[in-house]
């Protein structure tokens, strides 16, 4: 029952915001964002993580002919997504609280539709319910970036939406091919229960061009390299919180995809191909970090350090060991985190002087004492500083890779000099030295920007100094992963 009301909470909170005429629009999807983190924080506190299977199972024929049914249920690395999703969307909504966007109640309700894509993608258990909250979380996004983003929106979005839905046209077409494998020889039902999947049995060659059928859809979404290339333009052109929600909850969902239905599905091609998989995604994380040492514009300085982030956290994964899966989901928790709070103080450097060009900047040091020390912890966070979330996420995504290949692993941890290095160069370019005409009336943080810092920060460290909490609900996830995996 806490599955289906985490599901559809959003959604019928989303009809009652599109009601709501002016700005009063914000604040009723704001409580019901708050709404929905409280039901996971009940979920979590009913989950027990000493079970690897799902818990809060709903399940009921859907397209009862064909199969298919409406199967949702969370494990511990559902939760997790599902925990992230509902922390971030509130405070996405409140940092949203100092712009005046026209037709308000369409954009929140926009949001909360998204959120319920979200969730479903997280909870679904059976392959066309995946799907379908695939393409549902989607359209919200596209809306959002297509009318409320920035100059060159139109092309920008146009090149995203034909990105993904390509993907998703190769993951529909391997799903459609797995449901007729299913079910006895020469029989006529069949399912597209996630349990009927995972205990096909088909041969290698079968199993590889699913794998890249199902790989090119989930990498597109993360993305990986080369399936990157509509990432850093949607994500400057975005709104910041369009942003904020496709880097710190929509690119899980591929991350999720590979965890959920790709490597435990087809593990003869994730054999196969995971080394390939490696070499890209390493490809990615230094392409990506000299790529971001270069930008002068914040946000898009950003956008690539996260495009490098992801490269990391799918070498983790493809590694198929338990430091690197585990590495994986910790991280994508961090990530999360981190990069909805950097995109946020960009927002609001860019709101207060009108340009996000490093080159203008310069001094805010000076006069915001609590800006600086939220940037600063945020950063830390982000360049994998001990103590820090960051850092225990990249500590095990590292020892999985290096355990997978010592070069591998040498060249990934790059990341983290890299990391530092442009980093630390925006933060010493934007908060340091003598103030330009820019920011020579920049005043510090208001209320409501603290509001939404403070709980990123909290996390920051909660994360950092107490690992286990988030490890050991996701550890029995993981074990159960592997063992279908090395079936």
């Amino acid at each position: 029952m806490i599955t289906a009301l985490l599901l559809f909470w959003p959604a019928l909170a989303a009809l009652l915001v599109l009601l709501i005429k002016g700005q009063g629009a914000k604040k009723v999807a704001f409580i019901a964002a708050l709404v929905e983190f409280a039901l996971a924080l009940y979920a979590i506190s009913a989950f027990d993580a000493s079970r690897g299977l799902a818990q809060g199972v709903l399940n009921f024929p859907w397209v009862e002919s064909a199969g298919i049914s409406f199967h949702i249920g969370m494990d511990g690395i559902s939760l997790l997504m599902v925990l992230l999703t509902t922390f971030l969307v509130p405070l996405i909504v409140l940092s949203s609280f100092k712009h005046d966007y026209k037709d308000p109640n369409v954009f929140y309700a926009l949001i909360l539709f998204m959120q319920t894509g979200l969730i479903g993608v997280f909870v679904a258990m059976d392959a066309f319910l995946f799907y379908f909250f695939w393409e549902v979380a989607l359209i919200p996004i596209y809306f959002i970036a297509a009318i409320w983003g920035g100059a060159n929106r139109v092309p920008v979005t146009f090149k995203f939406f034909v990105y993904t839905i390509f993907g998703s046209f190769f993951m529909l077409a391997a799903f459609v091919y797995l449901y007729f494998q299913t079910g006895p020889a020469g029989a006529a039902a069949h399912s597209s229960n996630i349990n009927a999947f995972y205990q096909l049995s088909l041969d290698t060659g079968t199993q590889s061009w699913i794998f890249w059928f199902l790989f090119i859809a989930f990498a597109i979404k993360m993305p990986v390299f080369p399936f990157h290339t509509w990432q850093p333009d949607t994500y400057t052109e975005s709104p910041s919180q369009a942003t904020m929600l496709l880097a710190g909850i929509m690119l899980k969902m591929g991350i999720y995809g590979v965890l959920r239905w790709l490597l435990p599905v087809v593990p003869l091609g994730v054999s196969e191909w995971s080394e390939l998989v490696l070499i890209l995604s390493i490809i990615g994380i230094v392409y990506g970090s000299i790529i971001a040492i270069r930008q002068r514009d914040m946000k898009r300085l950003i956008a690539y350090s996260s495009f490098a982030h992801v490269g990391l956290i799918a070498a983790g994964v493809f590694t198929l060991n338990d430091q690197g899966l585990q590495g994986g989901v910790i991280q994508m928790l961090s990530h999360g985190i981190n990069v909805v709070g950097l995109f946020f103080i960009i927002d609001i450097i860019a709101s207060r002087t009108n340009t996000r060009e490093i080159s203008n900047l310069g001094g805010i040091t000076q006069t915001t004492p609590a800006l600086s020390i939220f940037f600063m912890i945020l950063l830390l966070g982000s360049v994998a500083l001990p103590l820090t979330n960051g850092f225990v996420g990249e500590f095990l995504l590292l020892s999985g890779v290096f355990q997978y290949n010592a070069w591998f692993g040498a060249v990934a941890g790059l990341t983290i000099i890299l990391g530092a290095v442009y980093m630390l160069r925006m933060f010493q370019g934007v908060m340091f030295g003598t103030r330009s005409t820019y920011t020579e009336n920049f005043t510090d943080l208001t209320l409501n920007e603290k509001a939404v810092l403070i709980p990123l920060v909290i996390m920051v460290f909660w994360i950092g100094l107490f690992p286990n909490m988030f490890l050991s609900i996701s550890e029995p996830a993981v074990g159960q992963l592997l063992n279908i995996i090395n079936r």
